[in-house]
């Protein structure tokens, strides 16, 4: 009699470096195929024309999900300051704007700093998943019927220039839950008179979970064993 093939409990955290193009459910998706079936949730998606930590809950830690998601987040970003787009990144339309004199970075500094750091209001994205009286918003959006979201509060704890040459902008940010990097590229652009599109997009950290932890999906073992994930922490290793 053949004897069955049991996959081991799995249970704990798994970093990826989630790739360019890739979406997060998919992401979810390879990893759930590689385990043979088990539970698995991501906290806190990307988009696809983001990349970098994607932190996956496996098993009995998908509990943890929400605990995770609210920790602070890190990204490198860089922003077109020559057009605004239609849905504030890359992947809609372009739209070119006539600047003039570019701003200096003493001059962006100084509004990043001024209007952009500290808990500040910050309307989401038409292009985005909220829920819209049932239905996603870019989904509407995506329909000619974009949709005004209110905006609402988020908390931006530093940001910092990396790199300024015209029109590129490239910036290191730390912020909190629900933050949207593309409304803040489309609105610092408002407040300088420019444009403001992001162009770039990598997660470094989520919460404690860095880049240094994290493995790219095509390098995943097989058989994929308890050992290859990280405990919750304050959870131990079973989580």
């Amino acid at each position: 009699m053949a004897i069955k093939n049991h996959r081991p409990d799995l249970n704990g955290i798994l970093v990826i470096d989630k790739p360019l193009g890739m979406t997060s459910a998919r992401v979810c998706a390879q990893v759930r195929g590689l385990t043979r079936g088990a539970k698995v949730g991501h906290a806190g998606t990307l988009d696809p024309l983001a990349t970098g930590v994607l932190v996956l809950c496996l098993g009995k830690a998908t509990k943890a999900i929400d605990r995770i998601m609210a920790t602070e987040k890190r990204y490198t970003a860089t922003i077109d300051l020559a057009a605004f787009s239609t849905t504030d990144d890359r992947e809609g339309e372009r739209l070119p704007v006539d600047v003039g004199t570019p701003p200096l970075r003493a001059q962006i500094e100084q509004v990043l700093q001024t209007q952009f750091v500290g808990e500040i209001e910050q309307q989401p994205p038409a292009f985005s998943a909220l829920w819209v009286d049932g239905r996603r918003a870019y989904t509407l959006a995506r329909e000619g019927k974009a949709p005004v979201l209110d905006a609402r509060p988020v908390m931006i704890h530093a940001i910092e220039i990396v790199r300024y040459a015209w029109p590129e902008l490239e910036f290191d940010i730390r912020c909190g839950k629900g933050t949207y990097i593309r409304s803040i590229a489309r609105d610092l652009g408002r407040a300088l008179g420019t444009g403001g599109m992001l162009s770039a997009l990598r997660r470094t950290a989520v919460g404690g979970y860095t880049q240094a932890q994290a493995r790219f999906p095509e390098d995943l073992p097989t058989p994929f064993m308890p050992e290859e994930l990280l405990p919750v922490p304050g959870a131990g290793p079973s989580a």
